[in-house]
């Protein structure tokens, strides 16, 4: 039970202001009982914060009071955001495009949203139900609009939900916008709300828009015939009760697959996600049900997508028969040797072309990259930074982007990770591996004995509340200011700070600009041995992660087993001298 005077007065007073006629009846009930509870712990867990749109939007517990996700913070995001569009785009045509996927109150969020842009005079397309992230990014910039709203918590618990704002160009918003619209949603009053709706500015977006939808997905195909020659192999999917039960099952079928199979019992949208403790396809355990299905059908592909198909898990068999779940950074490894050897292949490789990444991924993708005369950008953490180096950089010449935390976008007609993409194309790996004689676990040995094995590790520190943070802080400094000369026993011969934006080789004291435009918490130690080490606090959850990256030589594909017992043990050193220092 919570005792602090002041914080529960605080908290009382912020809940009185709910008592306004400006409030719905039910809510001004709800915050009532609150005030007359005893116990105050529920009462200053709603209103002891106000829940901040961030870079990223809102994301929070749903429920009455300032710190929760309901109907006055979607609606003051709403707000806001609608300013800034307003204000961007004065003179203008105006729309916005807004989708939702399965959680409790995300489709009532994505009506308020819809009718206080519509009050304010923007043009909108909604969803006629729910539909995954990629389709909503993709629609943003197939109809134009000057921006857009995902209703999601991504994988995060039941409780939670969230509103994902995006630009026009189908990505989340980048600084300077992201900036200037959380400076507009401070200014709003839920009196300056405006809650009416317009419904003639409201347009409905159903199945047809589905197909344009996923007619561009199947251009990413670079393997039809060995579609065609194994088409009828069996796949199993789940999307978790998420919004990718209708679209990547229509998508596969649509490339050609005839065996595909959805988990009875999850293949349905449940905001209670009643089957697993997590909708996260980065947990195995969200694979139970899938691999149980897969081992009674003996498929050879597993795949899941989480609440709202952004991310995409992918299981394979390995060499004894047994099914692994392959970490985001072997999915990318894979989807980017693939798509640059099918293009080598195919005559569509012409110069110029391009990959990107995120700083904490492999840095075997960008040999992979390099030895194929193909350059590799880095990018900070989230998908918003991938989309805003195809805008640098133009999206003809793109081969592929993602993260190591289950995300990849194989085109660039979406600016979000795309799970309905990477579905459909893993799908098309699993055929052209076995038209060739083999897995595509094997085909991920290959690549590691061609360019060489790595290891990747991430772990995390949790620091809960106002002495977490200043914890954390201080770990970063003490990485930052007193920073280690070795590792592991390896030498650092390059340390990156991308706060001072300078890199410095620590034996001889050189300094150079990092090209980034913008600063983020993040360090980064490279080690004569070829391993990498991240270390950046989490934007969302009051973490410190750390990223280990180690390498070791390959000469062929039966040297798999002792490269990857090297590498596990350079990671366990990393991590006892990190930690301990």
């Amino acid at each position: 039970m919570i005792d602090n005077v002041d914080f529960i007065a605080k908290a009382r007073a912020k809940a009185e202001g709910w008592l306004d006629a400006a409030y719905d009846a039910a809510t001004r009930a709800a915050v009532q009982q609150m005030l007359r509870d005893e116990d105050p712990t529920g009462l200053v867990d709603a209103f002891y914060n106000d829940l901040e749109f961030g870079t990223g939007g809102l994301r929070g517990i749903m429920g009455v009071g300032t710190n929760r996700m309901n109907t006055y913070t979607v609606g003051a995001a709403t707000q806001g955001f609608a300013n800034y569009i307003n204000r961007l785009h004065a003179g203008e045509a105006r729309s916005v495009c807004i989708g939702y996927d399965c959680r409790h109150h995300s489709r009532d969020f994505a009506e308020t949203a819809a009718g206080i842009f519509s009050a304010n005079g923007i043009e909108v397309f909604l969803f006629e139900a729910l539909r995954p992230t990629p389709e909503i990014s993709f629609a943003i910039r197939q109809l134009g609009c000057k921006g857009g709203v995902i209703i999601t918590a991504s994988h995060n618990p039941k409780e939670y939900n969230g509103y994902k704002a995006y630009g026009d160009d189908g990505s989340q918003l980048v600084p300077p916008h992201d900036k200037n619209v959380i400076e507009e949603v401070k200014k709003v009053t839920v009196a300056g709300i405006r809650f009416e709706r317009v419904a003639g500015r409201i347009h409905v977006l159903g199945a047809d828009f589905d197909r344009v939808y996923l007619d561009r997905v199947k251009q990413l195909g670079l393997s039809p015939d060995a579609i065609r020659a194994a088409g009828d192999l069996k796949i199993v999917f789940t999307p978790l009760h998420g919004a990718t039960f209708e679209l990547v099952p229509a998508s596969l079928r649509l490339w050609g697959f005839t065996g595909v199979h959805v988990v009875p019992g999850q293949g349905l949208p449940d905001g209670d996600f009643p089957t697993v403790a997590s909708a996260n396809p980065e947990e195995p355990a969200a694979f139970k049900m899938a691999l149980d299905l897969a081992r009674e059908l003996d498929a050879e592909l597993a795949m899941a997508c989480d609440p709202d198909g952004d991310r995409i898990g992918i299981s394979v068999k390995d060499d004894r028969g047994e099914w692994v779940l392959l970490d985001g950074n072997q999915a990318n490894l894979i989807f980017i040797e693939y798509i640059i050897r099918r293009r080598r292949e195919l005559g569509l490789l012409s110069g110029g072309e391009y990959v990107v990444k995120t700083i904490v991924t492999t840095e075997l993708i960008k040999d992979i990259a390099e030895r194929n005369g193909i350059t590799c950008f880095d990018v900070y953490t989230g998908f918003k930074w991938i989309a805003a180096m195809i805008r640098e950089q133009g999206p003809d010449k793109y081969i592929g982007g993602g993260e190591e935390s289950f995300g990849f976008m194989p085109g660039a007609f979406t600016r979000d990770k795309d799970g309905v993409s990477s579905a459909s194309l893993m799908a098309e790996i699993a055929a052209w591996c076995k038209t060739n004689g083999k897995s595509i676990y094997t085909f991920l040995k290959e690549i590691y004995a061609k360019y060489g094995f790595s290891r990747e590790r991430m772990v995390y520190v949790v620091r809960e509340g106002v002495s977490g943070a200043r914890e954390i802080a201080a770990m970063m400094e003490r990485f930052r200011y007193r920073s280690p000369r070795q590792i592991n026993g390896s030498e650092v011969v390059l340390q990156k700070d991308y706060l001072t934006r300078e890199a410095v080789e620590p034996l001889s004291g050189k300094r150079t600009p990092l090209d980034v435009t913008t600063s983020s918490d993040v360090l980064q130690f490279f080690l004569a041995d070829g391993s990498k080490i991240s270390v950046r606090p989490s934007g969302t959850e009051p973490k410190i992660k750390f990223y280990f990256e180690a390498r070791a030589p390959m000469r062929g594909i039966d040297d798999f087993e002792q490269a990857r017992e090297m590498a596990d043990l350079r990671v366990e050193g990393m991590m006892t001298d990190i930690m301990r220092g």
